[in-house]
């Protein structure tokens, strides 16, 4: 079997783990997975099988560390996500090397999937591009409904950080979203 292909299988058996599910009972970090890996295709066509699965890595096991493990402050917030970033790397490296992947592209994934060298870094920009249109194209809804004590300048503010860290061909596919007139219309505000 091609070890590319054993590690897809790895990998998604990973996420089938994940116990929260969308409304047609998928995985919903399988979900993620396929947006994630879609996005990175349309960005970049040329895409190799090891950047494919890396994005296919982007949150690996999430689930398995709840946000309420860490304090629900600001600082809170960015702790669990940097040991989100190392655990979802090392997991990425070891189901890779499980699969028989070799060493070199192990590292790549684990180094793409770590946020190591964003915006130097050509593999962990294209991750960083999917993430953010992933969250602008199927999140973002239900994050603003989630958050609908934020005033209208945090919903902007979350924007202008989430455009800063996309490359510019990030940026014009998401001007190219169809957003919710809402929705679109604070994209627009956090843009100009």
């Amino acid at each position: 079997m091609d070890v590319h292909r054993r590690a897809r299988e790895l990998i998604d058996a990973a996420h089938a783990a994940d116990p929260a599910r969308t409304a047609d009972g998928r995985a919903a970090e399988l979900v993620y997975a396929d947006r994630m890996e879609a996005w990175v295709a349309r960005l970049v066509p040329a895409a190799d099988p090891v950047l494919r699965l890396a994005a296919r890595c982007q949150h690996l096991e999430r689930w398995s560390v709840p946000r309420a493990s860490f304090p629900l402050d600001k600082p809170g917030y960015h702790a669990w996500r940097r040991s989100l970033y190392v655990k979802q790397a090392e997991r990425a490296r070891a189901l890779l090397l499980e699969a028989g992947v070799g060493t070199a592209e192990a590292a790549e994934v684990a180094t793409w999937v770590s946020k190591t060298g964003l915006k130097t870094n050509a593999g962990t920009q294209a991750l960083e591009d999917a993430a953010c249109l992933v969250f602008l194209e199927n999140e973002i809804q239900a994050f603003a409904a989630q958050h609908a004590e934020y005033p209208r300048e945090k919903f902007i503010d979350i924007l202008r950080k989430t455009w800063r860290k996309m490359s510019p061909a990030a940026q014009q596919a998401a001007l190219a979203l169809q957003l919710e007139p809402g929705i679109a219309g604070l994209v627009r505000e956090a843009v100009a």
